[in-house]
């Protein structure tokens, strides 16, 4: 194995970035983590960098302290629910792209994870909203100068146990999942699966680059027995 590295990682106060920072904590594999959120985690480890930045919208601000890493596993998201495109479009393109732009200027070999979701449309043609809006943030990424750019489209997602931003509907829906794995068995994964797959790409790299859930889990499985 390589030596271990060094990762940023975005929405580590929501479900999925919680999840993927519990991972990096644990893999032998990472060397420190920076954490970004707009408010503190509550989360301490000596692995663990945190910068508290409100406003996501002007990252230059943090210019200097994201330079040196080898990979971002940008989770900050919001739901399209109730929201008109525009506003949609701000808060899940223009921040994203704004601030993967400052992070391919300081860090040239970076790797970039970005997490999508199943039925994004690169197209930007289709008639669903949030997934015309998710394939045009997808596209922009990759024309940006990273070392590679992973688009993670996570399904339905089964949570860590024990972490506390596990979302509310699991607590009422959570006993649905076995059923899930035995219907559609290729529509999910886990947290944990997300981590490891985010962990194994940046250091092994991997042909494709858009990453469904059965990519996802075959990259998980490579990450249990190459690290």
């Amino acid at each position: 194995m390589q030596h271990p590295i060094k990762v940023i990682i975005t929405g580590a106060t929501g479900m999925v970035g919680e999840g993927v920072l519990h991972e990096c904590l644990q893999s032998d594999a990472i060397a420190g983590v920076l954490i970004i959120n707009r408010r503190p985690s509550g989360i301490t480890h000596p692995k663990l960098t945190e910068i508290v930045h409100e406003d996501f919208m002007d990252a230059s601000p943090l210019m200097s302290a994201v330079s040196g890493y080898d990979a971002c596993f940008f989770c900050l998201g919001v739901s399209s629910v109730g929201m008109k495109e525009a506003a949609y479009s701000r808060l899940t393109y223009d921040l994203t792209i704004d601030f993967a732009r400052l992070l391919s200027s300081q860090n040239p070999v970076m790797t970039f994870c970005y997490v999508s979701g199943a039925g994004t449309d690169t197209s930007e043609k289709g008639r669903l909203m949030w997934a015309r809006v998710k394939g045009k943030t997808e596209n922009a990424l990759m024309q940006l100068p990273f070392k590679a750019v992973f688009l993670f489209r996570p399904a339905i997602i089964i949570p860590t146990p024990g972490l506390k931003n596990t979302l509310k509907l699991y607590h009422y829906f959570g006993w649905l999942i076995p059923v899930f794995k035995v219907m559609t068995p290729d529509g999910i994964c886990s947290l944990k699966e997300i981590g490891e797959a985010m962990i194994q790409v940046t250091i092994t790299g991997n042909k494709k680059k858009i990453l469904e859930v059965k990519d996802i889990k075959q990259l998980a499985a490579k990450c249990l027995t190459t690290l």
